[in-house]
């Protein structure tokens, strides 16, 4: 757990593509007291973060070295190609590496695909970023194949992409250090995993995580004794007294009520 037992906190790095809002959200809505904060790192970068103690999760691109992280694949990328909007290739629905035969790839240095052979024909120099293979691309020098989410990531009016078949694949996962399984981290598993805030599975909150819990308790036990026909067993009245207050001068119908005055006759 990252913080004092007091003021608990959870950091959750990312790497550029991926979008972690819905989990976020969903941790807001159910540790409310434990805030959490974004670390953007870069994928090259993500898994030695992670060892140093920069984050306490992150979400990162495979492979990791699992001798001492944790990791739970979530989800594989597909692969698209970057082109100018007027390009040929733009025409078609998906291209294939024999389409690219001709053309100029850019293969930037932070290049998170892990080519074995890269299609087309490569370019002078290595860009230094894929941010920069980008304007390039904007440029007319050549084309650019990467995950989905980085070419939408980096999208540009003057650009479009299109599906790559045969290609490598990114794949991401949710990966923290073995030896700092927390609490906290237990619970963005189960996040991550669609686990029900009621899930038996994972381990208890903190106590410091929990006190908007104890107090909407109290509120609900107030509430519940304030309603009518809640909060328990209504005591019976003793024997021989009655359950309500009689009027003045005894209950209707019993030997001390007060009679009538005797009608005068005419």
């Amino acid at each position: 757990m990252t913080g004092s037992e007091d003021s608990p906190s959870f950091r959750l790095a990312y790497v550029p593509g991926v979008t972690p809002t819905k989990w976020v959200r969903i941790w807001n809505e159910r540790l409310p007291e434990v805030p959490l904060t974004l670390v953007a790192v870069p994928a090259a970068e993500a898994c030695e973060a992670l060892r140093r103690g920069d984050a306490d999760a992150g979400f990162v691109r495979l492979p990791v070295d699992r001798q001492d992280l944790s990791a739970i694949p979530l989800y594989t990328e597909a692969t698209v190609v970057v082109i100018p909007k007027d390009h040929v290739v733009a025409a078609v629905d998906e291209v294939s590496p024999a389409d690219l035969a001709d053309e100029i790839v850019l293969h930037p240095l932070d290049d998170v695909l892990g080519w074995e052979t890269l299609p087309g024909k490569p370019a002078i120099e290595r860009p230094a970023t894929t941010a920069d293979a980008i304007e390039l691309v904007a440029a007319g020098v050549g084309v650019l194949v990467v995950p989905q989410s980085l070419a939408r990531l980096h999208h540009r009016k003057d650009l479009t992409y299109r599906p790559l078949s045969d290609a490598p694949e990114s794949r991401v996962a949710l990966s923290w250090p073995q030896e700092e399984t927390t609490d906290l981290v237990e619970h963005f598993i189960g996040i991550v995993r669609g686990r029900t805030v009621n899930s038996s599975r994972g381990r208890p909150l903190p106590q410091a995580a929990q006190p908007q819990d104890k107090a909407k308790a109290g509120a609900k036990a107030q509430a519940k004794q304030k309603r009518p026909g809640t909060g328990g067993a209504q005591r019976k009245p003793a024997a021989g007294k009655s359950g309500g207050k009689a009027p003045r001068g005894g209950a209707a119908g019993s030997k001390g009520a007060k009679r009538g005055k005797p009608r005068r006759k005419s």
